[in-house]
């Protein structure tokens, strides 16, 4: 029997459209209180939307929300598959979108930019390998830092299902533990300092150049994995402290991410940091209720979610991978060709959801079946495991085979 959660994909797609809106209606102009951001500047127009920044600043939180969702369609993944079935999934899921999002934006940034030739190949080389930059480099497109953290999370998955003896909430609880002290210290830190001070910056670069770390973003992923195992029977009383620490961890990291905007951004220093904590959690609260309701369906059938829904959870990857550099690009031409800003925002957000709608619809299974015959090819394909054996990541799920709850995996 399936159990879908439908939800995912529209949930999944307005976090990229609040961290789209995020970067063009604040971002785009509010980095010059904070420091020089990525590439996008050398094609970014220079208009300002300052009445808008108290509904927008707070877009950025749409990654943690990413984080939980990529916690839980993982985690199923990994429950129906083997290691090589597992790891040949996500290559082929984000490989050719980043091929091609990365050699769009590469040539925008090429075309378009003012940036020197010789200052983008290396970034674009590096994309193309969804290679982390680390802690000094550029990269191509700033929202590129999410897949370190992405990548990192499924090694750690890929890693436990080799050992055969890891399972899902081993590796849940390893990552609660793990990011709650990260996160507890940089709370502790954060309250006593500044943010001119440097332990409160050393705590903050965790954020983007350490994300492969999984320091302060590893509770996200780990409440994903608490999540789909709840969907799967009832949590137990050590498990359930265990979510409640997540949360806890999480909303210590949006909070001082937060607060560092709040107190570095004379516009928004009005606002309160507790606004994108509740935009997280709300999301959170959606997918747990929708977790409960699929366990107590589990058995019956139910039907297929609306496809205009699966379209959505496929154009979420490239938008949130072309929105920043590549929209910019757009809302320059656009307003260079006369339109105010405003309108040239939404006309450009418009257009950048059809393109990826083609690139979804049309690019990415052409360069996906070309990957994939290449591999037949030499014979790397990894043969079918059988239904009848459940991997041992999933040992713990306490349900008969198969497991019930799937989600759009190709969304994620």
């Amino acid at each position: 029997m399936k159990s879908h959660l439908p939800l995912l994909d529209p949930l999944r797609f307005a976090a990229a459209l609040g961290v789209a809106i995020f970067h063009q209606m604040f971002w785009s102009w509010a980095w010059t209180s904070i420091g020089v951001p990525g590439f996008e500047r050398t094609v970014a127009a220079d208009v300002l939307y300052p009445s808008a920044a108290p509904f927008t600043w707070f877009g950025w939180v749409g990654v943690e929300i990413f984080f939980v969702i990529s916690g839980f369609v993982i985690a199923n993944s990994a429950s129906q598959s083997s290691p090589g079935a597992f790891l040949l999934g996500r290559a082929l899921r984000l490989y050719p979108a980043v091929w091609v999002c990365a050699t769009a934006t590469f040539l925008v940034l090429l075309l378009f930019g003012s940036a020197p030739a010789s200052e983008i190949i290396l970034p674009y080389i590096h994309a193309m390998l969804m290679i982390p930059k680390g802690v000094t480099g550029q990269w191509l497109d700033e929202v590129y830092w999410t897949l370190a953290a992405e990548t990192a999370f499924y090694g750690l998955v890929l890693c436990a299902m080799l050992t055969k003896k890891i399972t899902l909430r081993h590796l849940a609880f390893g990552l609660t533990i793990y990011s709650a002290l990260f996160n507890a210290i940089a709370l502790l830190v954060a309250s006593c300092t500044t943010p001119s001070d440097l332990p409160y910056l050393v705590i903050l670069m965790f954020r983007v150049p350490c994300a492969a770390f999984l320091l302060s973003h590893g509770c996200f992923f780990a409440l994903g994995i608490w999540l789909f195992i709840s969907a799967n029977r009832e949590l137990t009383a050590l498990e359930q402290v265990a979510v409640a620490v997540t949360c806890l961890s999480g909303a210590a990291e949006i909070y001082f991410f937060a607060d560092f905007f709040l107190t570095s951004i004379p516009a928004i220093a009005d606002q309160s940091a507790l606004v994108p904590i509740i935009v997280w959690a709300a999301a959170v609260l959606v997918i747990a209720l929708a977790a409960k309701r699929s366990r107590r369906l589990a058995g019956t059938a139910s039907p297929e979610a609306p496809a205009y829904l699966r379209t959505l959870g496929l154009i979420t990857y490239p938008l949130y991978l072309t929105h920043n550099v590549i929209g910019a690009a757009i809302i320059r031409a656009l307003v260079d060709a006369g339109l105010d800003a405003t309108s040239a925002l939404w006309i450009a957000l418009g257009l950048l959801v059809l393109v990826c709608w083609f690139i979804c619809a049309k690019i990415e299974p052409a360069v996906r079946c070309t990957l994939m015959q290449a591999l037949a090819h030499f014979g790397k394909l990894p043969k079918r495991q059988p239904a009848s054996r459940r991997p041992a990541l999933a040992r713990g799920l306490r349900l008969p085979l198969p497991v019930p709850v799937k989600v759009n995996v190709a969304a994620s």
